[in-house]
């Protein structure tokens, strides 16, 4: 009896945590094992409104055509990946807004915990609350009851132009930031 009811832990709460976490299947795994339907590259990128806890309240992907948009999506505030891949995109900030690119993160936590993580990280670019995931589930970056770490890169035109699928937090920034270059290069 005892087996069977680690077994079942495992497979409803360990599992897909380390399925968010990118434990279990690597960056080649397919897109439908990482949170579902990705959109084509070269394609629009899903438009969305969604609240902030900064300026007036909402931002729209719209707000942001004309430059870069890297937009991030991670499971939870205050958690270690989470913390630890918001740090790297805050202490690279300036090396993005140089490329004229907005970094946008965005997960199910509210607005309350997005002013919390900020203040305790000193982060200075928006966190989205997509509480009910319809934006972490336009993007195939939604695995219930939160968003996927994944990040796309959209065009100044809005059209996607890169996808990173399964990060590693650590030195995830530094290798959209070389994405970034290649492709304002081309």
């Amino acid at each position: 009896m005892k087996i069977l009811l680690a077994r079942r832990f495992v497979a409803r709460l360990i599992l897909p945590i380390l399925l968010v976490c990118g434990l279990l299947l690597g960056p080649s795994a397919p897109a439908y094992a990482l949170g579902g339907e990705q959109v084509p590259l070269g394609q629009a990128a899903p438009g969305f409104t969604l609240p902030t806890h900064v300026g007036d309240g909402d931002v729209s992907l719209a707000d942001y055509l004309g430059q870069w948009v890297v937009l991030y999506f991670y499971p939870k505030d205050f958690t270690p990946g989470c913390t630890l891949e918001a740090q790297r995109f805050q202490r690279d900030l300036p090396e993005f807004m140089e490329r004229n690119a907005q970094v946008i993160g965005v997960s199910a936590d509210d607005v309350d915990s997005h002013a919390e993580f900020c203040d305790s990280e000193g982060l200075t670019f928006p966190l989205l609350a997509d509480v009910d995931g319809a934006v972490s589930r336009a993007y195939g970056s939604w695995m219930r009851p939160m968003s996927m770490r994944h990040t796309y890169l959209i065009g100044p035109d809005g059209t996607m132009q890169e996808r990173f699928l399964g990060v590693r937090p650590a030195i995830h920034s530094q290798e959209v930031l070389a994405r970034l270059d290649e492709l304002q290069q081309a």
